[in-house]
């Protein structure tokens, strides 16, 4: 897909799953922003991690109650469903295999097999652009 089209599916995410309206803190609206970009723009990894810090963000603005909660605790806490629950600890995961990287030089598979590593992000940015607009459109109004 190029830029357009990645655009166009982020509309096509938001008319399916936003049927009113939805209150965000500014802080998750610019977040959402950055996320949306680096996922227009092909940039998988970086809107991968800039999607699971919009969806923490937001949970925190929801379901916090000290401010220290780790992401897990938010998503156990958060009232959503079973499935939502499931996809983001499965995005949490994949994110955290990313963000705390066990052996920095163990990189044969990425160095060999780099079109491979580029697919799998690429549909983890689609499944994290879905799970980020399911949740902070989880309590919408109308």
């Amino acid at each position: 897909m190029n830029e357009d089209e990645r655009w166009a599916h982020l509309v096509a995410l938001d008319e399916e799953l936003l049927k009113g309206g939805v209150i965000l803190s500014e802080w998750c609206s610019f977040i959402v922003r950055e996320a949306d970009t680096a996922f227009a723009n092909g940039a998988h990894l970086a809107s991968i991690l800039t999607a699971v810090s919009g969806i923490e963000t937001y949970l925190r603005s929801e379901h916090a109650e000290t401010g220290k909660e780790r992401l897990f605790d938010l998503i156990n806490r958060a009232s959503i469903d079973s499935d939502l629950k499931n996809d983001l600890h499965a995005l949490r995961k994949y994110r955290n295999k990313w963000v705390h990287v066990d052996a920095p030089w163990d990189d044969s598979n990425l160095l060999e097999n780099p079109h491979e590593m580029e697919l799998e992000l690429e549909k983890m940015a689609y499944f994290a652009a879905r799970a980020l607009r399911r949740t902070i459109y989880k309590n919408q109004w109308v």
